[in-house]
Formats: structure tokens, C-alpha cells, sequence
């Protein structure tokens, strides 16, 4: 893993790109859910995982297009509080969108992850 040692004395300028992380985006492509409308993620890793997110978010409902690192997500037509079975088993991470969906919609329906046949259907009241 590489680092930077600064010493002082000497001031710091200049550009750092920091590249999209899979344990960044995939929270983020959940938590799209929450607003209602477009959201746009830049610099985005094109990756199975981050591929399966954009999948489950259209089978709820969503408008996604995925161009050059560029995700764009429109959840105002989301119209299902179903995680696909198997989406959800094939990424750990699919369990993210429990919060995100009981938020917006006080109900979500998703497999356990990892594929047991095991179903959760959680209920939330206000």
C-alpha cells in the first residue's frame, strides 16, 4: 500500500485522482434509493459487483445507465420492494439495501445473502 510522508517547511499543492472503490460505491448505489429522483455517481468502478447493484436497482423500478465510470440512477419510478433471489445471492453485499428500502418504503423483501433459501420479510412502522 503506498503513502505519502510530508514534512514541513514547504507548501502542498497540486492534484491527487483518487480511483472509485467497490466498498465506497456499492452504500452509495443503495442509498440512491432514499431520494426519490437522479442521482449521479462518478467514478464508479466497472465491476461484477457494482454490475449486480445496477441490476437490482432496475428490477425495483429505477432508470440506470452506466457509461465511462459514470452511473446514473433515477429511483423515482421504483415500483417493487423485492430483492431478486438471485441477485441477491450472488454478492454478500445485497443485504445493503435493507436500509435504504425500509427508509423509503417501511417494507423489503430480500434472500438471505450468499443464497440460503431462507426469506426475510421485514415490516417497519411509523
Amino acid at each position: 500500500m503506498g503513502r505519502f510522508i510530508v514534512e514541513g517547511g514547504k507548501q502542498l499543492k497540486g492534484e491527487l485522482t483518487v480511483h472509485g472503490s467497490k466498498n465506497a460505491v456499492l452504500p452509495v448505489l443503495a442509498s440512491t434509493i432514499l431520494n426519490s429522483g437522479i442521482n449521479v455517481i462518478k467514478n464508479c468502478p466497472a465491476l461484477k459487483d457494482v454490475d449486480i447493484m445496477l441490476k437490482i436497482l432496475k428490477k425495483l423500478g429505477c432508470i440506470v445507465s452506466f457509461n465511462s465510470n459514470k452511473a446514473i440512477i433515477d429511483s423515482t419510478s421504483i415500483n417493487s420492494t423485492l430483492i431478486p433471489d438471485d441477485l441477491a445471492a450472488e454478492m454478500r453485499s445485497s443485504i445493503i439495501f435493507l436500509g435504504p428500502m425500509l427508509a423509503r418504503f417501511g417494507e423489503v423483501t430480500i434472500s438471505y445473502p450468499g443464497g440460503c433459501v431462507m426469506e426475510l420479510a421485514l415490516f417497519c412502522e411509523y
